[in-house]
């Protein structure tokens, strides 16, 4: 009998996702858990001594005795994790779990019911809510959300935690883009109403003006390291770390191709690189520059846009973005050449990590400003 691919691949995906939601589900019964214990700890300090001093005693008891039976994981620093966890997230979760902690549901997966999507997992229910909801079930794993409780800014933390849920970022993927100082970079290209959406909802992209940030930070590409690079260099560089690239991008992009080529008679042209947004429906160009921003250089990207909206845009399809990464830009210049409601765009780039220090300044900056 001979066992047809489509079958074999039905069965494969059926056992790979149960296999994923299981883990999912063992990720999420640590969280609500976690979570259960910070609110017992804090109740048990609430009944004793008004001391600071009490409630170090009594994680410390408590760390000792449960090390001696469960392992590290319950480690002094970890309850103290777990009590900050409750603090930070109690208002958010209400009466989700604590009204009603007496129950086995309420006591390690309590989730509300709700009409949102529910996966069951043995005994334990997870129901899933749309992203920027009041009352947001935990759907990270313990590591992230332990990193999560670092960021002080309440806005950030809202924002990091919605956007590693939707985009699924890895522990790694979440520090690298808080480490970018993603937040501030998509902050400084909003007016103050979306700033307050950043933490709403997390990014969300309806128009092209929503895709931009500024600087793009490319360190993962490693040419920091080299005191000089051609456009080839990079271009190559980031073809052969596109995945890295696509994250520090953002949301809906799909790579489509290099040296994309088109001809006017006898003349050839060439993107350097084009992708697809599928969330604005739309080609977005990229020509690398190395040197300072010329009007040659912004005229040459209308020239790509206008041949992309004529000739290959299809019916349906939004009209194409083109976007000149390059080391300096001159603002002025940009405003100048370009019309006001151009879908062109001239983006900075830079090759290490910047000072989250510094944007953080400029966001205030900006926000006083916006206010004043």
């Amino acid at each position: 009998m001979n066992l047809t691919q489509s079958f074999f691949d039905d069965i494969r995906g059926l056992i790979t996702s149960a296999r994923a939601i299981v883990a999912r589900g063992v990720d999420l019964v640590q969280v609500r858990t976690n979570y259960e214990i910070g609110r017992r700890i804090v109740e048990q300090e609430q009944k004793g001594e008004e001391r600071a001093a009490y409630g170090q005693e009594i994680l410390r008891a408590l760390a000792d005795r449960l090390t001696g039976e469960f392992g590290k994981g319950y480690s002094l620093s970890n309850l103290k994790s777990m009590r900050q966890f409750y603090l930070l997230y109690q208002n958010r979760i209400g009466q989700t779990m604590s009204g009603q902690s007496k129950t086995k549901s309420q006591t390690v997966s309590g989730q509300l019911p709700s009409e949102g999507d529910q996966e069951s997992i043995g005994a334990f229910q997870i129901v899933h809510t749309a992203p920027g909801q009041s009352s947001r079930p935990f759907s990270l794993s313990w590591s992230h959300y332990v990193f999560l409780l670092g960021i002080k800014n309440a806005d950030e933390r809202s924002f990091y935690e919605i956007e590693a849920t939707g985009q699924n970022w890895t522990l790694r993927e979440l520090k690298r883009q808080f480490d970018s100082g993603l937040y501030e970079r998509l902050a400084l290209s909003r007016d103050k109403e979306g700033i307050r959406q950043l933490a709403r909802a997390g990014q969300i992209v309806s128009q092209p003006q929503d895709l931009l940030k500024e600087p793009l930070v490319l360190e993962f590409l490693g040419l920091a390291e080299k005191s000089r690079y051609s456009e080839s260099d990079l271009e190559s560089a980031i073809i052969d770390r596109l995945g890295q690239f696509l994250l520090e991008l953002g949301k809906g992009f799909l790579f489509e191709s290099r040296q994309k080529r088109f001809s006017f008679d006898d003349d050839h042209f060439f993107v350097d690189l084009v992708f697809y947004n599928r969330l604005l429906r739309c080609h977005v160009l990229i020509d690398l520059k190395l040197g300072k921003l010329t009007h040659q250089d912004l005229g040459q990207m209308q020239m790509y846009v206008n041949y992309f909206d004529r000739y290959v845009k299809l019916e349906g399809e939004n009209p194409a973005i083109g976007i000149v990464l390059c080391k300096k830009k001159h603002q002025a210049l940009v405003e100048i050449t370009l019309p006001k409601d151009a879908n062109i765009h001239a983006r900075e780039y830079q090759l290490y990590l910047p000072s989250k220090e510094e944007l953080r300044q400029k966001l205030e900056e900006w926000i006083a400003e916006v206010e004043g």
